[in-house]
């Protein structure tokens, strides 16, 4: 089970498969839900800021509850709890793979690089959120990605709006 899990998800990174292999139910849903959101607290701690949980916690709560209404319209209430496990999953390897990267960073002038690296993991988010909104909605790629980067973009001027 848990070898499956972990190669659906590595099949998710990768644009091979969509959220409908991730494992039914609610307890992994929640649970990686949860671990995701600590995350934020986590990097703060080790990057050692302050205010980047609570921006956190925000935005995966808009992205969630997004998700969440929009499969409610097109009546696809069944799926959410493997989209959420998707969402979750991904998002917390790429939250992994960011902390990774900011903390090579001197608190000086970052390398350029490292500007492209994470820019590059940036994009490949972006593409992978539209993957698991394309499957979980069926809908075509091109919406998917306007949708991923509408997310980002609500998501953007709310945190803006919020916490300046």
């Amino acid at each position: 089970m848990t070898s499956r899990f972990i190669l659906a998800l590595l099949d998710l990174l990768r644009l091979r498969s969509g959220p409908q292999y991730m494992p039914e139910g609610w307890l992994l849903a929640t649970t990686l839900s949860f671990a995701y959101m600590a995350q934020g607290f986590i990097a703060d701690r080790v990057l050692g800021e302050t205010g980047g949980a609570p921006r956190s916690l925000l935005a995966i709560g808009v992205q969630f509850s997004i998700v969440a209404v929009l499969l409610n319209i097109r009546n696809f209430q069944m799926r959410l709890p493997q989209t959420l496990t998707a969402l979750a999953g991904t998002g917390f390897i790429f939250g992994l793979l960011s902390l990774l990267i900011l903390v090579q960073l001197d608190s000086g002038k970052p390398p350029p690089e490292f500007a492209l690296l994470y820019l590059g993991l940036f994009c490949w988010s972006l593409a992978v959120d539209a993957h698991i909104y394309r499957h979980a909605l069926s809908i075509k790629m091109g919406i998917g990605v306007l949708l991923a980067v509408l997310i980002f973009a609500a998501n953007f001027m709310l945190l803006r709006t919020v916490f300046g």
